[in-house]
């Protein structure tokens, strides 16, 4: 692969080049006899970056193979490089640092080292190119300040220096660059402060991009001054305020993106105004109000995107007039009232988003004039009637979303006849009537999900014409009769899930030829039979869950081959035989095991030993018996219940049956306590005795119970007694294994803090704990000003031990990196025996929380926190330099806000890639006591 140097000339100064290149790389196979041969008389006048290469500019272009040159080994030579004029090494390998020697080339017109691995600062020198009019420094690795120096360059027009690393904050005296056209910075996650107002000079500007930093402050309102200002670009910052109104006199203005923001406000009628406006993008910031009328007068708009915010009021009818418009996204904000019929006048709409609003009336018959449609989203609002059939005529569509509403009637069969649908959600609305045999036509479906409706009738055998067919879900309907062998012929099937209705008959054995399955849920339905052999076939399945049905038999030993299989639900059916020995060979069992309500006998098998993974057990209400000593080796236990049994012999005494209480052991009289885990204790009062004992057991814990807290006021009445003292004296404990929060604190904030060490400790108490990790204990702490933070106290260490720093690892990691899905570091504390990290405060707990207090959590909602999880990981893996990685994803440590916004935190085990101890730190076992891997949080 070659590359294009554009040099000057003159035959001293291109050998001076072709010498400089060939020393740097001897690859470099330029001959000097390319420069001796041009004839500067008849050369091919060329154009690059709007400069003519002629004769009157003394340039040619030379190719050269593609090099490998470090920069800053070369300073010497680029000095005698005095008539250069241009100077393009864009993508050639070279790294090291700029040299201030370039500073010397003051001829040079254009100087191009973008899409490089050069690192460092910008050199102050550079500010000395008086006739420098293009500068590209953009995506490199480049550290450091914007140089103040850069403002004497008069005669910039194009200032490109994004995606770099480099700090501080935008120089205002670059405000003097009265030529400048473009200015770019983003993608500098560290430039922070804010926006110069003295931007608003630049009346020459077309560009302004500032994405992807630490910006924050206000938009200046001297940007209205921009008078050709074509680009705004201000998205995915800490920016906040209102969107000034002066942006309206930009009459140039094409694109405005200020999505990802912490704006507030209304959206300013002004912007109205812009008749060449094409996109607005406003989504993902705090903005309220209703959507102005006057956004119609921006006839040249395209794409508007207003999702995400708080904005209320009825969206306008006056919309309808944007012709052009062709992407409409106003979802997940407080929008009420119908929707406007006028919107069909939008002739050229491809995407309408309306979805998590407060709309209610119907859907305008009228949608079916929108020929050019491809999505339709309006799921979780209070929109009423029925589906318009009219949906027929939008022969572009491939994605229908109108979950969650209140729409009734039958699914009208037009829908069926649309030959690029890909997805049709409706679920949770009161839709009755049969599911037409029409599905068949509609054989580019993936996702059919019709689940929590009134659907009844018989499941169409025909749905196994469906080739594309992904997900299928029926779940919660009034269908009847046998679930069609047909669907067997669905071979790319993910997901089946039909519980909850009313079939009947044998489960159809062809079903185990979805060997692509991953989630079967056939529960709650009335289905007889065996379990068939040919489950053993679903070598992806993740999920079988098949409880509160007529099942008999045995649990066939094919289940051995279900190695993916994290939760297994066979409860209330009347399953019998002894618990296959083969099930304790499906050691991917983490989540759930429930065999309870069965009528199984034997013993527990002792192969069960191996799912040392599995966190819930429930083999309640069966006829088994022997002993449990079994059960003490599955460590990752969180839920345990084998009450109703015949069990007998010691219960184990590891740490998790200490805490169980009496209710998991039920009805099993010839249980006992144990010292050993292996004898019964002499004298010990069995287990049986006293859950039968009601009375007695209710005044031992009610005794139990006034005893502790008797004891824990008088211990934290001592406590805070004795840290009065010490805070007060200064003075420590002697041993070192007790906390010590004596005076001298070290605190410091990574931004500005409105409150002290003192009201961060008054807040450490009991009552105020959210919750306990691998690496510390968090609290929530309420300033004076009534501002919310969390609190990480780490755990104090044995000296003799050698463990990860965590405290070490967050500072290093969390300080340094600012992300949308990353939990946002405040600060540190630390004396000599405490050490303490201040937290943003995220109100809605974290997933783990979330999933065991809400079983039916819609999957646009499962979909939106996975997607926010993997955007920070993407961040961590692909944009940090060095890369990192968190070493502990699970569902405690994804903390979620009140919209569901995911944040990866608790980074006390994450690596930089390039650390020196990379490869021993990768060596230990990674994760918390019980990790699982991220297919915990499905």
């Amino acid at each position: 692969m070659t590359k294009k140097l554009l040099v000057t000339s003159l035959s001293p100064d291109g050998q001076a080049l072709l010498s400089l290149l060939s020393a740097a790389d001897p690859s470099a196979k330029a001959s000097s006899s390319i420069l001796s041969s041009w004839n500067p008389s008849s050369p091919t006048p060329c154009t690059w970056q709007g400069i003519t290469c002629s004769p009157q500019n003394r340039v040619i272009s030379l190719s050269l193979p593609n090099i490998f040159l470090n920069l800053s080994s070369i300073p010497s030579q680029l000095a005698s490089l005095s008539s250069l004029q241009l100077l393009n090494l864009s993508s050639t390998n070279i790294s090291g640092t700029i040299p201030a020697s370039l500073g010397q080339l003051t001829y040079l017109r254009l100087l191009d080292l973008s899409s490089n691995s050069l690192s460092g600062p910008i050199p102050p020198e550079l500010g000395t190119l008086s006739s420098l009019q293009f500068l590209f420094l953009n995506s490199n690795r480049l550290s450091g300040r914007i140089p103040q120096h850069l403002a004497n360059l008069t005669s910039l027009q194009v200032l490109c220096i994004q995606d770099n690393l480099l700090n501080g904050s935008i120089p205002s005296q670059l405000g003097s660059l009265v030529s400048l056209q473009q200015f770019r910075v983003g993608g500098n996650p560290y430039l922070t402060g804010g926006i110069p107002a003295q931007l608003g000079s630049l009346k020459n500007l077309t560009t302004f991009g500032a994405a992807a930093t630490g910006l924050s402050g206000v938009i200046p309102p001297t940007f209205g001054n921009l008078i050709n200002l074509q680009t705004l670009a201000l998205y995915d910052t800490d920016v906040f305020g209102s969107i000034p109104p002066e942006l309206g006199l930009c009459s140039e203005l094409r694109n405005l993106y200020l999505h990802m923001n912490k704006l507030t406000g209304s959206i300013p009628p002004q912007l109205g105004k812009l008749q060449k406006l094409t996109s607005l993008l406003l989504w993902g910031n705090a903005l309220s109000g209703p959507i102005p009328a006057e956004l119609s007068n921006c006839s040249s708009l395209v794409v508007l995107d207003a999702s995400a915010n708080d904005l209320s009021g009825e969206i306008s009818a006056d919309l309808g007039k944007l012709v052009v418009l062709e992407q409409l996204h106003l979802s997940d904000n407080v929008l009420t009232g119908a929707i406007p019929w006028q919107l069909s006048n939008c002739t050229s709409l491809t995407s309408i988003q309306l979805d998590k609003n407060q709309l209610s009336g119907t859907i305008p018959w009228q949608v079916g004039n929108l020929k050019f449609l491809q999505s339709f989203f309006l799921w979780s609002n209070s929109v009423a009637g029925t589906i318009p059939p009219s949906f027929g005529n939008c022969t572009e569509l491939y994605a229908l979303d109108l979950s969650r509403n209140k729409l009734t009637g039958p699914i009208p069969e037009e829908i069926f006849s649309l030959k690029q649908l890909s997805k049709l959600l409706l679920l949770g609305n009161s839709l009755s009537g049969g599911l037409p045999r029409s599905v068949a036509n509609c054989q580019s479906l993936v996702r059919l999900r019709l689940g929590e409706n009134q659907l009844s009738g018989q499941i169409p055998k025909e749905l196994g014409q469906l080739q594309n067919l992904v997900f299928l879900d029926l779940y919660m309907n009034h269908f009847s009769g046998g679930l069609p062998f047909e669907i067997a012929n669905i071979s790319v099937l993910e997901l089946l899930d039909v519980h909850n209705n009313y079939l009947t008959g044998e489960i159809p054995a062809q079903l185990g030829e979805l060997v692509n399955l991953e989630l079967l849920d056939l529960s709650r339905n009335s289905f007889t039979g065996e379990i068939p052999w040919s489950f053993g076939n679903f070598s992806y399945l993740n999920k079988l869950i098949l409880n509160n049905n007529l099942l008999s038999g045995s649990i066939p030993t094919s289940i051995k081959n279900l190695q993916k299989l994290t939760l297994l639900d066979l409860s209330y059916n009347s399953l019998s035989g002894a618990i296959p020995t083969e099930i304790g060979y499906v050691k991917s069992l983490t989540i759930s095991l429930d065999l309870s309500s069965n009528g199984f006998t034997g013993q527990i098998p002792e192969t069960m030993a191996s799912l040392t993974q599995l966190q819930s057990l429930d083999v309640s209400r069966n006829m088994l018996y022997g002993r449990i000593k079994v059960l003490g080796s599955l460590t990752s236990l969180t839920s345990l219940n084998i009450s109703y049994n015949n069990f007998s012999g010691p219960i184990p005494v590891t740490p998790f049956f200490r805490t169980l209480s009496l209710n998991s052991y039920l009805q099993n009289p010839n249980l006992c306590e144990s010292f050993d885990g292996s004898t019964c204790s002499s004298g010990a009062i069995r287990r049986n005795g006293l859950k039968s004992s009601k009375t007695v057991a209710l005044i031992s814990v009610i005794l139990a119970s006034i005893t502790i807290l008797v004891l824990a006021s008088w211990i934290l009445l001592m406590r805070n007694h004795k840290y009065m003292l010490e805070k007060s004296s200064g003075t420590s404990p002697s041993s070192s294994g007790v906390e010590d929060f004596s005076y001298p604190w070290t605190f410091i904030p990574f931004q500005k803090l409105n409150f002290s060490i003192d009201n961060i400790l008054d807040c450490l108490k009991d009552e105020n704990i959210l919750g306990k990790g691998c690496s510390g204990v968090v609290y929530k702490a309420e300033m004076s000003s009534g501002e919310l933070i969390a609190v990480k106290k780490l755990w104090k260490t044995k000296r003799e031990e050698e463990p990860v720093d965590s405290f070490a690892a967050e500072i290093q990691i969390l300080g340094h990196i600012r992300h949308r899905n990353i939990v946002k570091l405040l600060g540190y504390c630390s004396n000599k025996s405490v050490k303490l990290l201040l937290y943003n405060y995220i109100p809605n707990g974290n997933l783990q929380q979330l999933l065991l207090g809400n079983r039916n959590l819609d999957w646009e909602t499962r979909y939106k926190i996975a997607v926010g999880s993997a955007q920070g990981l993407a961040y961590l893996h692909h944009d940090c330099v060095p890369a990192i990685l968190h070493r502990d994803v699970k569902c405690n440590n994804i903390l979620l806000d009140s919209k569901f916004e995911a944040y990866l935190a608790d980074f006390g085990l994450a690596k930089l890639m390039n650390s020196p101890n990379y490869n021993h730190a990768m060596s230990r076992v990674a994760g918390s006591y019980g990790y699982i891997a991220p297919g915990k949080c499905s």
